[in-house]
């Protein structure tokens, strides 16, 4: 089974990527690529729990709604909401409306604020050293020993909605870690 395949553009990519423009698009311009930003690290974990359950694509096709919803995921505008606004969001149609999820992304914030987490050193400190990337004996992960302790970590802080797979795949779209497939061409 090939882990790759080549879109009508004539580019190989991961096969898990869609003909959907936007799929395309975040493969090729942003998953895997190193995130060293303390707000986009902020919004990558909040996406990623939001994904819980559903296809990456769902979350993608509403980005826009979510950042709107949430602020630009500014930590310490996020931190302030109350039950007021989480009912509003409860409301937008934009977003995944789930009470559990919401209420978990104001929680990270304040958990970050409380304890002056610095994300962008908290997360990268669970990487591979150096990056790893994958033999030519691919095989798709949901989870690593770096993602279970990064999940541990966080849970330890405070945080909710950052399960092992969460956390997989955020270090995947974060480049923590390099899961592009052998064959694609942002695999380097």
């Amino acid at each position: 089974m090939s882990h790759t395949r080549v879109h009508s553009d004539g580019i190989e990519r991961c096969n898990w990527v869609t003909n959907d423009q936007i799929y395309i698009e975040y493969h090729d311009r942003e998953w895997g690529t190193p995130n060293r930003n303390h707000q986009q690290l902020f919004e990558a974990i909040c996406l990623e729990s939001f994904q819980a359950g559903l296809s990456w694509l769902t979350i993608l096709k509403r980005r826009e709604g979510f950042r709107s919803a949430f602020e630009g995921f500014e930590v310490d505008v996020v931190a302030q909401f109350d039950e007021l606004k989480i009912e509003s969001l409860m409301q937008n149609p934009e977003i995944i409306r789930n009470r559990a999820k919401i209420q978990s992304a104001v929680k990270n914030a304040r958990v970050v604020l409380d304890r002056q987490i610095d994300l962008v050193e908290l997360v990268w400190r669970f990487a591979p050293d150096p990056i790893a990337k994958h033999p030519e004996t691919f095989a798709w992960r949901a989870t690593s020993a770096e993602s279970d302790a990064l999940s541990r970590e966080l849970k330890k802080l405070g945080f909710s909605f950052v399960g092992s797979t969460t956390m997989y795949a955020l270090m995947q779209s974060s480049g923590l870690i390099q899961d592009h497939a052998p064959g694609c061409f942002r695999n380097l």
